[in-house]
Formats: structure tokens, sequence, C-alpha cells
């Protein structure tokens, strides 16, 4: 797999016209397969479509040629394709009276409905940590959950520049053409700045600067305003597999990739990366998380789950199809795992998101760094709650307490009050806070939060409706003002809470 040739993106115009004409979209295969088949094949599972697409309409004939890895007859494909151009150019090839595709061309939607390709290599549009099953080392991956959840979790406002920082097949950087003046796109593996070029090319983006290399050693000094990457994170003994392993020891590769960030971004910029990092005996995780983040750099780190040391390496071992082979191939290579994690001291493996954003105060020795565990289901695409809490985050470290008392507040939309005890009784336990928006957190609150939190509507200054609050439950408001800054603090970090800006 690693060695055949690749398509040439010269006349990927045509096929993609002819791709549209028969309606090999995201929106035409949900259509076609129907909502079960549609997941079934998300999840690897194929059968379901191929029940779907027995017809012979030019969109059965792609669904089963690109995305199925089917032969299709030559007259089918002749059908829906200009055939010529596309066995020419190398995006199928004939054997006899059948066509087969030489890649993987997976119909991707955009953010705002556009119909993008995203273009890879046979058998691993899906899959990857679900277990793409090869051991080819430069295979190139397609769309899985990974990619779709960086892009979710990248800030989206417009920029001159973005850096894709192992690109794979180009998702990230197609997302970034989007508003990106300028686009450069990183590997290590020239095949994956091929299957990038052809991604871009056949969903009808401008081209982004393709350059070869390990991390950030392609671009030299250069600045971004914007950085993500989805970088080969597992913790894993050796670099068998290019598109996974890091080659380096243990987690170095991404706390390496994440300290060598704060010299690329430029002001204001934001960097966003997906990670594994080891639990090590003795040592706290967010401590050595926190020595990860660069100087001149807020950062917000979300833990997304936790395995302990034999879950991982069956995950993995899974991924590249090992659990297939000889069970003493797989036995040594499970202990060469195990081997390598005791020697570390790692008890667990973490994954989640890395944010980083440059900014004045943190060059001033002010940064924010939160780094929390956070298991729970969250609104995609998370982009805007990830730039509204570094809003946050900035007008936080501006108040002081009688600040925070002067200022007004508005209750988030979509948050809801919970009351939680036992039925009949005449009071609640307590209070829940619980938003269906973003992060959707929830959090405790006395009667004090709860009655604080209903009223804020932005309306009076938050000293004026703690004085209000004293008054009806027979407390000294001066007391009052004294302990609630704190709570009020955390409700705006958490989102729950927003500041209305001063009029003026």
């Amino acid at each position: 797999m690693s060695t055949t040739s690749l398509p040439v993106p010269d006349r990927s115009p045509r096929l993609r016209e002819a791709l549209l004409a028969a309606a090999f979209t995201a929106d035409g295969l949900l259509d076609l397969l129907g909502a079960p088949a549609y997941a079934a094949l998300a999840r690897s599972e194929t059968v379901p479509a191929l029940r779907a697409t027995r017809g012979d309409a030019p969109l059965d004939t792609l669904v089963r040629l690109f995305l199925l890895q089917q032969p299709v007859p030559y007259e089918r494909a002749a059908a829906a394709l200009p055939l010529a151009e596309c066995a020419e150019d190398g995006w199928v090839t004939r054997v006899g009276d059948e066509v087969r595709a030489t890649v993987d061309v997976r119909p991707y939607s955009g953010p705002e409905g556009q119909d993008w390709y995203i273009v890879s290599d046979l058998g691993c549009a899906v899959g990857g940590a679900g277990g793409i099953g090869s051991r080819e080392e430069g295979v190139v991956l397609g769309v899985g959950g990974a990619s779709t959840t960086l892009a979710g979790i990248t800030v989206r406002t417009p920029v001159a520049s973005a850096l894709d920082v192992g690109t794979g097949s180009g998702i990230q950087a197609l997302h970034a053409s989007q508003h990106a003046s300028r686009v450069t796109a990183t590997d290590l593996n020239p095949r994956a700045l091929d299957f990038t070029r052809l991604t871009l090319a056949l969903s009808g983006v401008a081209p982004a600067e393709l350059r070869q290399g390990s991390l950030y050693e392609p671009v030299g000094t250069e600045t971004y305003d914007l950085i993500v990457s989805n970088p080969p994170f597992v913790i894993s003994p050796g670099a068998r597999l290019t598109y996974r392993d890091g080659g380096m020891g243990g987690d170095d590769l991404c706390r390496t990739l994440v300290q060598q960030t704060g010299d690329r971004l430029n002001e204001g910029g934001y960097a966003h990366f997906l990670a594994n990092w080891q639990h090590v005996e003795g040592e706290d995780w967010q401590s050595r998380l926190s020595a990860w983040v660069p100087f001149g750099c807020d950062a917000w780190i979300v833990q997304r789950e936790v395995q302990d040391v034999t879950q991982y390496a069956e995950l993995w071992l899974r991924d590249s199809g090992d659990h297939r082979t000889d069970s003493a191939e797989y036995a040594a290579r499970y202990d060469a795992w195990l081997d390598e994690f005791e020697a570390r001291k790692t008890k667990g493996v973490g994954f989640g998101w890395i944010t980083l954003r440059k900014s004045a105060a943190a060059a001033a020795g002010n940064p924010s760094v939160v780094i929390e565990e956070w298991p729970h289901a969250v609104e995609q695409p998370l982009g805007p709650a990830v730039e509204a809490h570094f809003a946050r985050q900035d007008y936080l470290r501006e108040q002081d307490d009688a600040a925070l008392l002067a200022g007004h507040f508005t209750l988030a939309a979509e948050v809801v009050q919970e009351q939680v005890g036992l039925p009949g009784a005449e009071d609640p336990e307590h209070v829940v806070l619980r938003q269906h928006r973003g992060m959707r957190r929830a959090t405790k609150v006395d009667a004090v939060g709860a009655g604080f939190a209903g009223v804020c509507d932005g309306t009076l200054p938050a000293g004026r409706i703690l004085d209000a609050i004293a008054q009806l439950m027979n407390e000294d408001p001066v007391l009052l003002r004294d302990r609630t800054p704190q709570a009020i603090r955390l409700l705006v970090e958490e989102g729950f809470l927003e500041p209305v800006p001063p009029a003026g």
C-alpha cells in the first residue's frame, strides 16, 4: 500500500463535477443508504451499504467503487465518471471488464454544507482507533473521529496564516482553507502531502503550501495565527507506523510539539492539538501537563478519557491488526508494550485536547492555565465555546472582588436549574445549574448561588443583587459580599454567567 503511485490532481475539477452530478456527497450518501447503513459505514461495517447499493445508478456505482472498494463493471463506471481521464490520472485502474479504485474517496460535509472529499489509502477512511487493520508504515488514514473532533474544537476566526502539523490526508488544512488567507501543511510522510494535495484539489479549494519534515522543522522560525495538529500521539514501543507512532519515548512527541509552539504563534493566535499523556506513578498528571505549557501562552487542557496500560495496548494492537496475527507474535508485541510502560512507571494513558493562546498577559507572567477532566458529552463544533473560555479568562484576570461586585451579568443561554432531593421533601438537598450548550457542564450551587443566577439579567450590579438576597434570607449583607465573589468567579469561569460589557 505504501509503495503504490498516487493519482495526479491535474484534472480533478472534471472528476469533482462527475461526483457532484451523481450526488456522491454526504447528503446523497445518507439519502441512498439510510441512517442505519450510513452509521454502520462509520463503524467500518460495509454489509448494510453493500445491500443498499445493488442498483445500477451512478451513485450506487461510485459508493461501491470508492467507499466499499468493490470492483464495478466497466460500463457502469464509464456512465458515472470521465473514465478515460480517471484511469490515465490514476484514480482507478481497469482489470479486464471491471474497474477498481486506487484510493478511497469519501464525501465529507464542510461546516457550512460544502461538498468536500477526503482522499486516503484504500480501506483507511474509517476506523483509526477502531482498527484499520494495516501495518504498512506509510499508510495514510482518511477522516475519523479524532480528526473531526479536532476540527470541531478549533477556533474559526479569520486569520492571515494557518499551519497544519502532521496533515495526513489534509482534513485540517481543508477546514483552515475557509478562514485562513495562507495555509501551510507539513508531514514527515511524503505520501501524506500527496494525499493532502488530492483532498484539497478534489474539494475545489485553494492549494496549500506543502512541506515535508517532522514537527516544526519544515517551517523554521516562521510564525502563524493558527496552528492545528492531530499528531502521531500513540505511546508505543518504537515507531512502527508513521501515522500514529511518534517515535519518541513515552509522551515526548506531544510534549515537544506543545512546548515548541509558543515560538511559532503570533500574538492572539490559537493552537489546537489532540494528545496522549502518561499517568506516571507518584506524579500528578495535571502537574505533568502544566509543565508542557510554553511561556507566553494561556492554556486550556481537557482530559477526555483515561485507559489503563492493558486497555491502551490492546486498543492499538487491534488498530494495526496484530490481534489477527500468530498468537505468539501478538503476545510478544503485547509484552513489549507492557515492558515500555513498566520501564516508565506508567499506570495509565490520558487522551484529550490541548488549546494554547498567545497573550500579552501570559507574556507578562500572568498566564491562565486550566487543566481539567471532562469525560461527558459536549456540543460540537466547540470552537465558539473555546474562544469564549479564553475571553472569560481575560475578563477574570482584570477583575478584583470589588470589580466583580460592581459588574453586571446575565445567565448564559440554555442554562436550566434542577432541584435534587427526596420526593415530597419541603426543600431540595441541593440545586444544580446545567448547561445545554458548549461543554454542557453541571455545577452544584447553594441557595444564594441559585437565587443570584436566577435574577441575573444584566439590569442590576452583582453587589445590589446580593444585598437583596441578604435581606430576603436574613443574612448580613457585608458577610455575603465578602464570601460570594469566589462563587461568582467560578460561575463566570465555567460559562454559567456572562459579563455584560459596560455601556458606551
